[in-house]
């Protein structure tokens, strides 16, 4: 039978006894990051950056094993300061070379018939001027507001499919 690591009784053995001591402030925590997997950087960072206005704020590449690493972020004075590792909301985009030339290539986003993984969401100063801003450039919409009831939200979808909620933000405004 398997002892959980808080119990007293699984610290008997003493490759375990290190444990014992170690403690962690949950009030520390923070989330850091969310990671999708994209089939074209180029496409992806365009939406990202010139369609949401985020920044990339780093990018690794393993050529060995085939992949790059961006990661993206709303910049702010406060945030600008920040190392990635201590930054809130931070996206990952994990790319797999070769991917990018494959037609057929697609990556189940969780939204579709079966469903399961849902969205991100960005808040602005004004709905209706992102919208427009986004219509401008010619980003796909999963909903406006005027679509339906819910007419304070709008759905937007990047270029691997993934949902962004769009969100008014009073507290922006100026």
């Amino acid at each position: 039978m398997l002892r959980s690591l808080t119990s007293k009784t699984a610290f008997k053995h003493p490759a375990l006894q290190q444990f014992r001591k170690m403690t962690t402030d949950v009030s520390t925590y923070r989330y850091n990051h969310t990671m999708y997997r994209i089939k074209d950087p180029k496409a992806s960072l365009k939406f990202y950056v010139d369609a949401l206005g985020m920044k990339l704020l780093d990018e690794h590449h393993n050529d060995d094993a085939k992949f790059s690493l961006y990661f993206l972020g709303f910049d702010s004075p406060e945030m600008s300061k920040l190392d990635r590792l201590a930054r809130q909301g931070v996206l990952e985009l994990t790319h797999n070379h070769g991917t990018e030339s494959d037609e057929a290539f697609a990556y189940n986003t969780g939204n579709g018939d079966v469903g399961g993984y849902g969205h991100i969401a960005i808040t602005v100063d004004n709905l209706q001027a992102a919208c427009a801003r986004f219509d401008s450039l010619g980003v796909k919409f999963i909903k406006r507001p005027e679509d339906g009831r819910m007419r304070h939200i709008a759905f937007i979808a990047d270029p691997d499919g993934y949902r962004v909620e769009i969100l008014e933000n009073p507290m922006l405004q100026k």
